[in-house]
């Protein structure tokens, strides 16, 4: 059975409920013995909820999963920034939906942004200790593009402070023909 999901932006009044899920997704890195987020930054998505670059993924009536999105991310990809793609952060799954491949969801919705953006790609980052979740966004159609440090500049959420990270590309441009 396919279920339909809904992406539409989060709102003020589903920030207790997004608190929750960060701290679910913090018990379960843990759990894992993955990398761990140490705490999250909650002025940072009060910032990307006003802003209307935070989604939710509803399914069943549920928040299922939340991701944000921005243009440029010059502090993790310095250089590399060029104003041609559209970026996801801060991806956190619901327990309850688990396993059911919820990110093809959230890339099918930003191909479809950054085409309507006239973007190139789409980029993200994860840690560069986590294999699974390399090989997992690989599986998407992601390709690795190399490693690199993140500044401690509290211009950046503090769960993404200091880390060594992959980071990771979609390619649109042939999409945009």
């Amino acid at each position: 059975m396919i279920l339909e999901s809904t992406i539409i932006n989060t709102t003020e009044g589903d920030l207790p409920e997004v608190y929750i899920l960060f701290e679910k997704a913090i018990e379960y890195q843990k759990s894992k013995n993955y990398p761990v987020w140490h705490g999250f930054d909650r002025l940072t998505l009060v910032h990307d909820v006003a802003s209307k670059n935070h989604y939710k993924i509803i399914r069943s009536e549920k928040m299922a999963m939340v991701f944000s999105v921005c243009y440029a991310d010059p502090l993790i990809w310095g250089k590399r920034e060029t104003g041609e793609s559209i970026y996801l952060h801060r991806i956190v799954v619901n327990p309850q939906f688990k396993g059911q491949k919820l990110f093809s969801d959230v890339l099918a919705w930003a191909i479809n942004h950054g085409i309507m953006k006239s973007k190139k790609s789409i980029r993200m980052d994860t840690w560069v200790d986590n294999a699974n979740i390399i090989d997992y966004y690989k599986s998407f159609g992601f390709q690795f593009i190399d490693n690199a440090r993140t500044p401690d500049d509290n211009r950046l959420a503090v769960q993404n402070r200091n880390l060594n990270v992959a980071l990771l590309q979609y390619d649109l441009s042939d999409l945009l023909k």
